[in-house]
């Protein structure tokens, strides 16, 4: 057996059956959509062996962007674990057969709870599809495994089915990647999405400021005191003006400029970098990135003068946003 040829053949065969499938997407497809959307209740996903692995990845998938749902073992069902299922419920039975005994034994129960069933099988003429109230055809020509025991093909054809169920659903929904971000807090992305300038911002006694006529080794020390490694001059009504950071400094006196008496008017850059404190702290380090530097002042809205915060670099890097 040649490796390279064998592994290469296994994706094929799964690739075909992928392309199969997708050219019997019919209206089946768009009633199962429709009841899932119309229906008062969650989405119930239930499978045996293979079939409830695949169940839990889309269950999990759905519930991940906008669509109640949850995985029900068949085999707990039969012993209790139905009263999990409500009138207005969907369920989604998965069974490459469909006559999967744990999964036939259910199906009157779900019927009398008031529940909905869309099969998924690769049977058209089995009890499960003939029972259900959608049937989806996840069939294949062939499975992948050259026994033609191991679920491979007929397990990624339902996948893709069930990834298909979840996208066609968020899209219907209008499900957005803030949306997404809420079901997802603790990952880098949600991070991203969720996290805003104000949540990550120094504010109040913390913001380094000096004024105009402040002079710099007085400025020197607001710097070293605030730790931010940079300070705003505001003019007399609080309006910032410009910036000095702790590298303008050190470049000053690395060509010998006698800076400590001057005013930090003299020094500092003219027309500072602003962003408004709703923006996403993703947006702030884009920034950051693209204008290499360490800090950001921070203001209510585009019309505010003064700066209500100062963002630094290290305090959304810490946040896990990157």
């Amino acid at each position: 057996m040649n490796v390279i040829d064998e592994a290469r053949r296994v994706i094929r065969v799964e690739a075909q059956a992928l392309s199969a499938m997708s050219e019997r997407i019919d209206t089946s497809f768009e009633r199962a959509i429709d009841l899932i959307v119309g229906s008062s209740g969650r989405v119930i996903v239930s499978g045996m062996g293979k079939s409830g692995l695949v169940g839990q990845k889309i269950a999990s998938t759905m519930a991940s962007t906008g669509t109640p749902a949850f995985f029900l073992h068949p085999a707990e069902g039969i012993h209790g674990d139905l009263g999990m299922i409500m009138t207005g419920d969907v369920v989604i039975a998965i069974s490459n057969s469909g006559e999967t005994d744990e999964i036939l034994r259910i199906l009157p129960s779900i019927k009398r709870l008031g529940a909905h069933l869309i099969a998924m099988s690769g049977n058209p003429t089995s009890n499960l599809a003939r029972l259900s109230d959608v049937f989806l055809d996840v069939s294949v020509a062939e499975e992948a495994c050259p026994l033609g025991l191991a679920p491979t093909a007929s397990t990624t054809a339902t996948l893709a089915m069930g990834d298909a169920l979840a996208v066609v659903l968020l899209v219907r929904r209008g499900f957005k990647a803030e949306d997404f971000a809420i079901f997802h807090p603790g990952g880098s992305l949600g991070k991203k999405l969720i996290l805003r300038v104000e949540d990550l911002m120094h504010s109040g006694d913390t913001i380094p400021l000096v004024q105009e006529d402040t002079l710099m080794k007085e400025a020197l020390f607001v710097i070293t005191d605030k730790g931010l490694g940079v300070t705003g001059v505001c003019d007399s009504v609080g309006g910032l003006k410009g910036v000095i950071t702790d590298g303008d400094l050190r470049r000053s006196l690395e060509k010998g400029f006698d800076i400590l008496n001057q005013r930090a008017s003299e020094i500092m850059k003219h027309g500072p970098l602003r962003i408004k404190r709703s923006e996403l702290a993703a947006a702030a380090l884009q920034i950051m990135e693209q204008r290499a530097i360490t800090s950001l002042f921070v203001f209510e809205d585009d019309q505010s003068a003064a700066p209500c915060g100062v963002i630094h670099l290290h305090d959304i890097l810490k946040a896990g946003i990157a």
